[in-house]
């Protein structure tokens, strides 16, 4: 059984831009906006929305030559062989899967600014199992929430940020005038953080009705996310102020309160868990694909790819997704680490960002014939641009906190473990049980000898 073509360009723009647009960001975004002078962020969030779409540049041609649900797996095979494609992807979901409980943790924040009398924990295990459930239920349910939610955020973000702008007697401070280019330089760099997570819709490649739509819906995506970022970080600085937000795990919420009073609260509040919902939503549908693709390809236990017979969904690898991240929520709410966690997020994304482009500029050399329908522009000077960029970006990310390194070379040491030891046998008993089934359909049913004998 394969998974079923049921996604159209809409659900791949929910998906693409959904994983981004999280709770978290409203922190990045008014930290960004610390960098530029007066209202001037949206220029910086114009910057490194151009930044992101050069690194989409390079997904687009990668997902055009191999549209598999294993999506990064199968890039950085093609590009720089199996070991580290293998230790990469895996370390890939791990992290992104933990900074999924960091995701929960802010929320929860959110959530004690409106409702104090309930833990916090409560609400974010109610949203992943809705999420859970969702997923379970099938691509096309999943795929309906996540068009709903996501656009629900981005439409409220809208409304809230125009409803600001537009109030009497509001006038912004030097909106075309950034300050210093250093400053700017900053600003953007922090900017790229709004957008990265884009490139996860890449493992639904065999479930969109046109493989073209993936590389489509991510264009449009980060320019969606480029209107929405630019409109809220200008409308949340201008109303509340760079001071007061500064600092705040709550930004967004301090924005709602002042411009609309309690009622502009539980807007927010709403729009936080929606915007959580989408992040979580998208990982779950994206993030259960590559599971299932990798249990495919035997290089995870058989159990993770198995289909449910009705929904055609791989439901123990969302199941598996749920255990994870609530443990990672828990974790994290016990610890207090979640910044920690969005480092480490960070830094891994932009590690795969460069290793992606890197594979693009060796495959037109390695792999000249392969059919590209989708090609990525100026090559090699544009992938190479990125792959330089985001590089200097992970080790940014990497140098704020001295564990960060620390834990994802732990990381890496652990999946390589398991890629030199753990794999082999796995495909070993996978290669095992094709050959027994192959010779079971090759022998001959009883009585089909003695009747050709006689």
């Amino acid at each position: 059984m394969d998974l079923k073509r049921a996604l159209s360009l809409r659900t791949v723009v929910s998906t693409s831009a959904g994983l981004t647009l999280a709770t978290s960001t409203f922190i990045a975004a008014v930290q960004m906006a610390q960098f530029v002078a007066g209202d001037s962020a949206w220029i910086a969030v114009l910057v490194a929305g151009i930044l992101a779409l050069t690194a989409a540049a390079s997904f687009a041609e990668m997902n055009g030559m191999y549209p598999s649900a294993a999506a990064i797996r199968v890039y950085l095979h093609r590009g720089f062989g199996e070991r580290l494609s293998l230790v990469v992807s895996f370390l890939y979901i791990a992290v992104v899967v933990a900074v999924l409980g960091a995701e929960a943790f802010v929320l929860s924040k959110a959530i004690e600014f409106v409702v104090p009398g309930v833990p916090a924990i409560v609400w974010n295990v109610l949203l992943l199992v809705l999420v859970t459930a969702v997923n379970l239920r099938g691509v096309e349910t999943a795929g309906l929430f996540q068009d709903i939610v996501t656009y629900g955020v981005t439409g409220s973000l809208i409304v809230l940020s125009v409803l600001a702008l537009a109030r009497p007697g509001v006038e912004l401070a030097t909106p075309f005038n950034p300050g210093s280019f250093t400053g700017l330089l900053n600003a953007a760099a922090l900017g790229v953080f709004l957008f990265i997570g884009f490139e996860w819709v890449t493992p639904l490649s065999e479930e969109v009705t046109k493989t073209r739509l993936v590389p489509i819906g991510m264009a449009i995506a980060i320019g969606m996310l480029c209107l929405v970022y630019a409109l809220v970080t200008v409308a949340m600085t201008s109303t509340v102020g760079k001071a007061a937000l500064a600092g705040s795990p709550v930004p967004q919420m301090l924005f709602g309160r002042k411009l609309l009073g309690l009622g502009g609260a539980v807007w927010m509040l709403a729009v936080s868990l929606g915007a959580s919902a989408t992040t979580f939503n998208a990982g779950f549908t994206a993030g259960s694909r590559f599971l299932y693709a990798a249990a495919r390809e035997a290089v995870l236990p058989k159990w993770f790819g198995r289909l449910n017979t009705r929904f055609v969904t791989p439901q123990n690898a969302i199941i598996a997704l749920f255990l994870f991240t609530l443990a990672s929520t828990v974790a994290v709410y016990w610890t207090r680490q979640y910044v920690l966690l969005v480092d480490l997020g960070a830094a891994m994304e932009s590690i795969v960002y460069v290793l992606v482009a890197i594979a693009v500029i060796r495959l037109r050399k390695l792999e000249p014939d392969t059919p590209r329908p989708v090609r990525a522009p100026w090559v090699p000077w544009l992938p190479g641009f990125t792959a330089v960029a985001f590089a200097v970006l992970a080790a940014g990310a990497l140098a704020d906190d001295p564990w960060a390194p620390v834990v994802l070379a732990v990381g890496a040491a652990a999946l390589a473990g398991y890629v030199t030891r753990v794999v082999p046998k796995l495909r070993a008993q996978a290669q095992a049980e094709r050959a027994a089934r192959a010779g079971r359909r090759r022998r001959p049913r009883a009585g089909e000898g003695a009747s050709e004998e006689s």
